[in-house]
């Protein structure tokens, strides 16, 4: 069952990566990005990264991708038309692809990863009474002026977003 659902993660994760560059629309876009993250948290998931996928839902698809849409309804912007190609993206296109051909032969040279010992492993959440010590004591302050200062980023949003009434939208 394990190796079937890494495969639908992974799938998951790069149709919604594809998506993201592929679509015209902003809206469109960033619930494609929100889809990726989901997909990345699966195979955290799959890893057994608990702590590592729930930030990354909580931080990145929770906080980020909702400014993302705040910002992309503020600026109300529509999809633009196609450039076409030109002598620069076929370029940038070509050193892409070369630096994943070159990973991909790096991968293919030197073999599989060593799976890991899982006798060697300590025991769950062992390893995280460090880090939770850590963030309520020494790092308390800086965490709580972080969450103010994004719930203020988040008001300002929210104000600069409510339209007037008698004021006209200049476009």
């Amino acid at each position: 069952m394990a190796p079937a659902l890494f495969h639908l993660f992974a799938l998951l994760t790069v149709a919604s990566a594809v998506g993201v560059v592929a679509t015209k629309n902003a809206v469109t876009a960033a619930m494609s990005f929100l889809l990726c993250l989901v997909g990345v948290a699966g195979l955290f998931v799959q890893l057994d990264a608990y702590l590592l996928a729930f930030l990354l839902l909580l931080v990145y698809a929770g906080a980020v991708v909702a400014l993302f849409l705040f910002i992309i309804m503020l600026l109300d912007t529509q999809g633009q038309k196609n450039w076409g190609f030109k002598k620069f993206p076929i370029f940038v296109s070509l050193i892409a692809l070369g630096l994943l051909l070159t990973g991909l032969g790096t991968f293919v040279t030197r073999g599989q990863l060593d799976a890991p010992n899982p006798n060697a492993a300590g025991g769950v959440g062992a390893a995280l009474k460090p880090y939770a010590y850590q963030l309520f004591t020494t790092y308390l302050l800086p965490v709580q002026v972080m969450g103010f200062l994004l719930l203020i980023a988040m008001l300002g949003v929210i104000v600069l977003s409510k339209k007037i009434d008698g004021v006209e939208d200049v476009k």
